[in-house]
């Protein structure tokens, strides 16, 4: 941990940057420049933890070069970083997936090269638990041995505030939102994860996913989008009351419970348009289309 610029004997922060939607590929390498420059930015900020909350790699979900690619591209960060994985690195929802959805061998082939999918770290004051939102509402086992994971780290709180990371936001503005979507957690598993949660709900709720900035406080939960550090998705996908960017969120973190969160762009980072890279994923035409159907 680290000091901050606090006078000698004051309590310390747990400083983490929050990355997310890096995509990154060797055989693919249209966003990798950028996440050099991130890379350089935050060895010059040096904070405690690096989290990337999912959509590692270009297409993981079916190249396991794509995700051997970006895990060597995080350890030369020189960094201490944990990640959990988006819908581009081990599948999408079955519930909503329109192509790739998540299964067992997409599941195993990310735990092989990443060693893990969720993880639990207590930090003077808090507890940081991620999980992988995309085993929620599947018929995978490990969905299941997910939901007694979660159980655990909330029994084991023991007077901790609680900090979720997850690829994918909760809802867009409401908890009660009903109409299933790949953009957010469904109705159904959300539900699950809020009562497992009880009144140890999260004080802080971390996603990535739509490449799209906004912090906002909803009941007496604080949720921050951080957008990617990739490209921005104009034209895309609609904003919800965010920002299409890319840059990350630094999140300090209080022994007493507290904590402070700003988005940082680093200079030097492009603010790239996924449109102007139709090698990645496609025409954006083509893809729009297939969103709204």
């Amino acid at each position: 941990m680290r000091a901050r610029g606090v006078p000698a004997g004051a309590a310390m922060s747990f400083v983490v940057a929050h990355i997310t939607d890096t995509h990154l590929s060797a055989e693919k390498p249209y966003f990798v420049a950028n996440f050099e420059r991130f890379g350089a930015h935050l060895r010059r900020a040096a904070p405690d933890l690096v989290v990337n909350t999912g959509d590692i790699s270009v297409n993981g979900a079916d190249s396991r070069d794509d995700l051997v690619a970006a895990r060597d591209l995080h350890d030369a960060l020189g960094l201490n970083w944990r990640a959990i994985p988006g819908n581009h690195d081990i599948g999408d929802n079955q519930e909503t997936a329109k192509k790739q959805p998540i299964d067992a061998e997409r599941h195993a082939r990310y735990l092989d090269v990443f060693g893990e999918d969720r993880w639990v770290i207590d930090v003077p004051g808090w507890r940081l638990l991620a999980v992988n939102a995309l085993l929620f509402g599947s018929d995978l086992a490990q969905a299941v041995d997910q939901e007694a994971f979660i159980a655990d780290a909330v029994a084991g709180l023991d007077g901790r505030s609680l900090a979720l990371f997850l690829h994918k936001p909760l809802f867009f503005a409401d908890p009660g939102e009903a109409d299933p979507t790949h953009l957010t957690v469904s109705p159904g598993p959300r539900q699950r994860l809020l009562d497992a949660f009880g009144a140890a709900r999260p004080r802080v709720v971390c996603s990535g996913h739509l490449h799209e900035y906004r912090e906002s406080l909803i009941g007496d939960m604080h949720h921050v989008w951080a957008p990617g550090t990739s490209f921005t998705v104009p034209g895309l996908l609609p904003t919800h009351g965010g920002e299409h960017t890319v840059g990350y969120v630094e999140i300090a973190f209080e022994a007493d419970g507290r904590f402070e969160s700003r988005f940082v762009r680093p200079d030097g980072v492009d603010i790239l348009d996924l449109a102007d890279f139709p090698g990645a994923y496609g025409d954006l035409r083509r893809i729009k289309t297939a969103i709204a159907e």
